[in-house]
């Protein structure tokens, strides 16, 4: 290819009028894809990330011992790291780990210029890192009451790093540099959904020390990418990794990839980007800008450019079409609902105030408003795709405004009077999220409820989510796996906030023990009846008020190839292919 690049340049050099044609293939940043980030990122820490925005770097530089098939669906897992499937014995209390041999780490100053590759302690170490308390994994739920001696290992270290080196977790034994066995205390027949995620990416503890466990901004992992450079406000850069490990291009897939053309790239290597360029965009009109004048690859439809990019049957409009852009329509795992502080002295304690909200608000005109009615108005706290999901189930509340006076009259503040502040919490401080926060508001005044709105950008509304000091907001969920166990966890008692993930603070003994039973449950008919039973409670109480399903209207330039969006699959910037443009 070299006498190429020498032709290249010289009839680059010829034709100099038109060199900014020749640029693009001179330079080699045509294989550099142009990403989206819709917020700034607070961390790249593996073990704390758990948001989209950030997950979408974290995914391309740190792997798991499994993943999902990037072409099959149903969603199926299959080895990244792990060197098979693992042994189960002993009834489903203990699983044998095998690691490929020979993956290396991306460079880092602490390996002093040797190669350091992925060993069984460097899983111990990140699920010991979950179990930590001063980390603030986000991931300790997965493992915590399951993994046997995690709870003890979390209390006796507390936040002594000498003790988080030193401690054994009793249930995590390393058998040999490639092996490791995990015991667990009970049937978890999800637990390898959490080997699929960054929770449990391995990270070697020199890496750890080295840093005094803030990798907030650093990145050593073992994926196609590693970490070139974050400017915060601005962009991530992430570039190919030249020793990664050889990974072919999937050869078989479901119907739609089939019938796509999104297996032209079978048994061939990957990556075949070489690198990728996160750009913050938190406005959506910029966003679409970009992408129209090809600054950006993919994104997306922004509501405001709905009407522009699709016909009113659904489809790709022809001038779109013509610039040779494409349409991905894509079910997703994502669901929305309003929730309530369980534990506020005002809305947590006072079921028909929250019943009078829940019927004050028009979610058909939510849905128009704001996802241009892509999305799905939920009828059950599962989404579909969910096994157990059924169409049949109902919402306890409707769109009705006397109904909705009628309860704030019986919740004790008629009209209104009385009523002490209610404060929103919006996510971020975008314009959509500023509408969304006027929605509610106005729709809350017709019948005499005066909302506060607090406005927050991202990483601070984390923060008062994570710590339980929410009142009333918008709250919302994608899977991390297939399961309903992923989504019903949010609720249980033990996961209270600032602890875990029940920002909602809600907690029924009920609810909670039926939580123990389903959670060693395969699917069938068993599970799904409990399911029912714990939406039932769930619905009861009230915590939620459920607003939609989120479906993907996504849009691509032709020269991007293998792009299929997906809420599961997270690494997928190893399948993508730009085609010279």
């Amino acid at each position: 290819g070299n006498m190429k690049s020498i032709l290249r340049v010289l009839f680059c050099t010829l034709l100099i009028a038109t060199i900014f044609s020749c640029k693009k293939a001179g330079n080699g940043k045509v294989n550099i894809v142009n990403a989206l980030l819709t917020a700034k990122i607070d961390t790249l820490d593996p073990a704390v990330s758990y948001d989209a925005v950030s997950g979408t770097v974290v995914y391309q530089v740190y792997e798991s011992l499994f993943e999902y098939h990037y072409l099959k669906r149903p969603y199926t897992l299959q080895e990244n790291l792990a060197a098979s499937q693992p042994t189960v014995e002993n009834n489903g209390l203990r699983y044998i780990f095998t690691i490929k041999k020979g993956i290396p780490y991306h460079d880092h100053p602490v390996f002093n210029g040797k190669p350091r590759y992925v060993k069984a302690e460097d899983f111990l170490t990140a699920i010991k890192r979950q179990a930590f308390v001063p980390t603030r994994g986000q991931g300790y739920f997965l493992f915590e009451g399951r993994v046997k001696g995690i709870g003890k290992f979390r209390k006796d270290a507390g936040s002594d790093f000498g003790k988080f080196e030193s401690l054994p977790i009793e249930g995590f034994n390393v058998i040999d540099d490639q092996t490791f066995s995990l015991d667990l205390t009970k049937p978890y027949p999800q637990l390898l959904y959490a080997f699929a995620m960054a929770f449990t990416a391995p990270i070697p503890l020199e890496v750890i020390k080295y840093h005094k466990n803030d990798i907030s901004s650093v990145m050593v992992g073992t994926g196609p990418f590693y970490l070139e450079k974050w400017d915060r406000n601005l962009q991530v850069m992430l570039k190919r990794y030249p020793k990664y490990r050889n990974v072919l291009y999937p050869s078989n897939g479901d119907r739609h990839a089939n019938a796509s053309g999104m297996l032209s790239d079978a048994n061939k290597k990957i990556p075949f980007l070489m690198g990728i360029k996160f750009n913050i965009i938190k406005e959506p009109n910029p966003r679409w800008l970009k992408f129209r004048k090809k600054e950006i690859d993919y994104l997306r439809i922004p509501k405001d450019n709905f009407a522009t990019a699709i016909t009113g049957t659904g489809t790709l409009s022809p001038e779109l079409k013509k610039e040779g852009i494409q349409l991905q329509i894509a079910p997703t795992l994502t669901t929305w609902w309003m929730a309530f502080n369980m534990e506020d002295q005002v809305v947590g304690t006072n079921k028909n105030l929250r019943m009078a909200i829940a019927h004050a608000i028009d979610t058909d005109k939510f849905i128009n408003l704001f996802t241009n009615n892509v999305g799905l108005s939920a009828n059950s706290i599962y989404a579909p795709g969910v096994p157990g999901y059924s169409p049949t189930i109902t919402q306890p509340f409707k769109f009705d405004l006397d109904i909705a006076k009628d309860y704030l009259k019986k919740a004790g503040f008629e009209d209104g009077k009385g009523l002490p502040t209610i404060t929103y919490d919006t996510r971020t401080n975008n314009a959509v999220e500023r509408q969304m926060s006027e929605f509610f508001k106005t729709q809350l005044l017709h019948i005499g409820v005066d909302l506060k709105v607090s406005i927050n950008n991202y990483p601070g509304f984390l923060e008062k989510m994570r710590n339980g000091n929410l009142q009333f907001w918008r709250g919302g969920w994608t899977l991390d796996y297939p399961d309903g166990e992923n989504l019903l966890q949010l609720l249980i008692t033990q996961n209270k906030a600032p602890k875990g993930i029940n920002d909602a603070m809600y907690s029924n003994p009920k609810f909670d023990a039926l939580f123990e039973k389903l959670k060693v449950l395969p699917n069938g008919t068993e599970k799904y009846q409990i399911m029912k039973e714990m939406e039932e409670t769930m619905q009861e109480d009230l915590p939620w008020a459920m607003l939609y399903y989120r479906r993907g209207y996504n849009l691509n330039h032709g020269y991007l190839k293998n792009y299929r969006p997906s809420d599961l699959i997270n690494n997928y910037f190893k399948y993508l292919r730009l085609e010279p443009r």
